[in-house]
């Protein structure tokens, strides 16, 4: 298998990729001395996938919610019985999984073994093995699990955030869907899932560690056996601009009122310039509203807001907001001094050695992600699977000037684009 490698000087850093014949991409930054090494196996296939064209098929099928992060926990059970983590446990070696909105993932992290367990992890992810008994157990085990979640206050708040922001896209929909949805999931579904979606040409194998990259890819192209391939159609709804509903709220077991204020993006962007954007919002938010900003210091020491205050970026391929969150007792008088910063820095302009200051900490925070397998495995991961090179960091992140943040207080931070979520405390 040929492979391409790539130094970034100025991360000092190298990435070894590949492509394997089944259009299976691999990747690997080596650390050197590094005790812990990490893989992750990811495909392309989260809880917004629910529509889409079968492999091989010329006829779009939608399938019930919930049903990849359905797929993720069924995937463990082997054909003869035994548990994927069983072979992890004996080697000594960290193995778990998770579905997100547009990925699920497959990893394990070891200081020894780590041939024998990373190719148990390229097999297993490529045998499933479902019944009508097992899944059927299944579903009472992700029902519990999905009503945990509905008394998790942070879970409601954010769901309820991201209800009332989109009126069609499924990023609204509960990452494991619902008691009801999942009880449609059988033996077709999940097979008519699985043959699409991890197919290889729509995966990703990211390693980071004290490894060869020849060995991995030797590994790789000695498990991976050639099969049905190909790319993956997945329909999304259209989506209008405007916001499904102004503000939402809800009562749980918690001990004061959590909020969140979301932003609404409608820019969506692919490629380069998608990174671009999430590096320039994350820079955004901690201007407007970092530890280290006036406004986070007046309501801070006010007792408006506390430690649990926070902000977050989601940019993806078929969605993209912000949010400012955490435990409040007045949300929406937060929001309205929210807006009110928000305008006098229209009026104004942001403070440029503020700027560069925080641009530079924001640069300091992604070197840093290059000192843990884990974060360089799941940002290589998450990134190439949207077809985002992240080693183009560094030449994307000196594009992103003082004038960047203007456009994007403009654009995606105004009142039209807002919503506000909040959770009371239940009587």
């Amino acid at each position: 298998m040929n492979f391409i490698k790539k130094h970034i000087e100025s991360l000092g850093e190298t990435l070894y990729s590949a492509v394997h014949s089944t259009g299976l991409r691999i990747f690997v930054i080596p650390k050197k001395g590094f005790s812990k090494t990490y893989a992750v196996y990811g495909t392309k296939f989260g809880s917004i996938n629910n529509h889409f064209v079968p492999l091989g098929s010329d006829k779009d099928i939608t399938v019930p919610d919930g049903v990849a992060h359905f797929l993720e926990h069924k995937m463990f059970e082997q054909p003869d019985g035994s548990n994927a983590f069983d072979l992890f446990s004996k080697y000594g070696a960290n193995a778990n999984a998770f579905t997100s909105f547009t990925n699920t993932c497959y990893l394990f992290s070891c200081t020894k073994y780590f041939d024998e367990c990373f190719e148990h992890l390229l097999s297993y992810v490529n045998k499933p093995h479902f019944t009508d008994e097992n899944i059927e157990k299944e579903q009472g085990i992700i029902g519990q699990e999905i009503r945990m979640y509905d008394d998790d206050g942070e879970w409601v708040v954010m769901f309820n955030m991201l209800r009332a922001l989109y009126v069609n896209n499924p990023v609204k929909i509960d990452i494991a869907g619902t008691v009801e949805s999942i009880s449609q999931i059988n033996k077709d579904v999940l097979y008519n899932c699985y043959n699409t979606y991890y197919n290889p040409a729509n995966m990703v194998v990211a390693v980071a560690g004290d490894v060869e990259p020849e060995r991995i890819f030797e590994i790789v192209d000695k498990t991976i056996k050639n099969t049905e391939y190909g790319k993956v159609t997945s329909i999304y709804p259209d989506e209008p601009e405007a916001v499904c509903q102004k503000y939402i709220e809800a009562k749980s077991l918690v001990a004061k009122p959590l909020f969140q204020i979301g932003f609404k993006d409608n820019n969506l962007k692919t490629g380069s310039e998608l990174l671009r954007r999430e590096i320039a919002l994350k820079i955004l938010l901690r201007l407007i509203a970092g530890r280290s900003s006036a406004f986070f210091k007046e309501n801070y020491d006010s007792g408006l807001i506390n430690d649990t205050f926070d902000t977050d970026v989601m940019t993806e391929l078929s969605f993209s907001c912000v949010s400012f969150g955490g435990e409040c007792d007045n949300p929406k008088e937060l929001k309205e001094k929210l807006m009110r910063t928000l305008d006098k820095f229209r009026e104004i302009g942001f403070d440029k050695a503020e700027f560069e200051r925080i641009k530079k900490a924001f640069y300091g925070s992604f070197v840093r992600t290059f000192n843990n397998v884990e974060s360089i495995g799941n940002l290589i991961c998450r990134n190439m699977l949207s077809d985002v090179d992240v080693m183009e960091f560094p030449e994307i992140y000196s594009t992103i000037t003082c004038d960047t943040m203007t456009e994007l207080l403009n654009e995606v931070l105004t009142e039209e684009n807002s919503v506000l979520s909040v959770v009371l405390p239940a009587e």
